[in-house]
């Protein structure tokens, strides 16, 4: 019986909301016709670096955290106040002002004496680097309080298997440890770790932020190619700077034949360049695209807004649930890159190592 009641009431609910369509799509037509959403404009703005930290809006009133500006116009000299002095990009302030549109678009730009848009000096403290310092700095907690605790049990003199948020670290470092850096580096893997483990550690922080729509988190700053390029100048530098004698003859001296030489010789020095920037395009394409992917995913419910109550209300649903299921595997896609970029270095590190022929073929025997 209790079945029955329960069919029955799902066909009255769904009689009434078929018998609701055609007023609701009346009023839908009564209504004042809204300009169609830009969607490429409102996630390139979303991805984008800003002069606030926007955090929620309601109605016309905007909660943001207000960001220093520090500026050096041509003649005007240096220039600090805080973001708010714009009105959220809409007017101006010393002469200072946030570009609409063109090549500075979102930018900080003056005027000339010719009346032409610059750029001034401008070092302000943007989302994207307060977003850095703050997961620095966390990163740098974490760290140092594990770092603590067996500090503290070297003194007692004891050898506690550590338990909680250390014993978590523990097994995190060394799966890094014992899984990328040993194999990829080889013998000399001690002397990398550190740059290794901070890479991945930094690289996999600032992905997990980048997924929390509210502050802290919400920067784009693993998906912003000036941080992944520092990141893969850092490999590019440690790879060269620690190369040894025979990882450079290798390069210049290539054990080809000599014919084969001069058509070798220029792909080995393509080759250490091309390196560092796989490593910068991969980082910034990957964690760019996944935010995309989840900002293009919640603008289904505003484009389908106008299609009909039906539309509209499947759409959004669909919308729910694929950017949860996204999100999630964005939390694994943050692992990956870091893992990825982390073992990539190591195996870039690991060549530049590389020992006299002669030498392997004694150990060898």
């Amino acid at each position: 019986m209790k079945l029955y009641l329960k069919y029955i009431t799902v066909a009255v609910l769904l009689f009434a909301f078929t018998a609701l369509q055609p007023v609701l799509a009346q009023d839908s037509h009564e209504e004042k016709v809204e300009e169609e959403m830009n969607v490429k404009g409102l996630i390139l703005d979303h991805l984008a670096d800003s002069y606030e930290w926007h955090m929620a809006t309601f109605g016309d009133f905007h909660m943001t955290i207000p960001l220093p500006i520090i500026v050096k116009g041509e003649t005007s000299g240096w220039h600090i106040f805080m973001s708010t002095k714009f009105h959220h990009g809409h007017e101006a302030h010393e002469g200072f002002y946030i570009a609409p549109e063109g090549k500075y678009k979102g930018k900080i730009v003056e005027k000339n004496a010719a009346g032409e848009e610059v750029r001034p000096i401008d070092i302000s403290l943007t989302k994207n680097a307060t977003s850095l310092i703050f997961s620095s700095t966390l990163l740098i907690i974490l760290i140092m309080s594990v770092s603590r605790w067996y500090k503290k049990q070297a003194k007692a003199g004891e050898r506690k298997a550590p338990k909680g948020f250390v014993g978590f670290m523990e097994m995190f470092i060394m799966s890094v440890q014992d899984d990328i850096i040993k194999p990829c580096v080889g013998k000399n893997y001690r002397k990398f770790s550190p740059y290794l483990l901070t890479v991945f550690f930094f690289i996999f922080l600032n992905n997990i932020l980048g997924l929390i729509p509210i502050f802290p988190g919400g920067a784009n700053v693993t998906g912003n190619i000036a941080v992944t390029l520092v990141l893969a100048v850092a490999t590019f530098l440690t790879v060269n700077f620690f190369g040894t004698k025979e990882y450079w003859k290798e390069i210049f001296n290539p054990y080809v034949p000599s014919w084969l030489k001069p058509l070798m010789i220029p792909i080995e020095i393509v080759g250490v360049f091309t390196k560092p920037f796989a490593l910068m395009i991969r980082l910034f394409a990957n964690i760019l695209a996944g935010h995309s992917i989840v900002l293009g995913l919640t603008c289904l419910i505003f484009v389908t807004a106008n299609l009909g109550t039906v539309i509209n209300s499947s759409m959004t649903v669909v919308s729910i649930v694929l950017t949860i299921f996204i999100s999630f595997v964005e939390i694994l896609v943050a692992y990956i890159q870091a893992y990825v970029f982390t073992m990539l270095s190591a195996v870039f590190i690991g060549l530049a190592q590389a020992e006299p022929h002669h030498q392997h073929v004694e150990e060898n025997h």
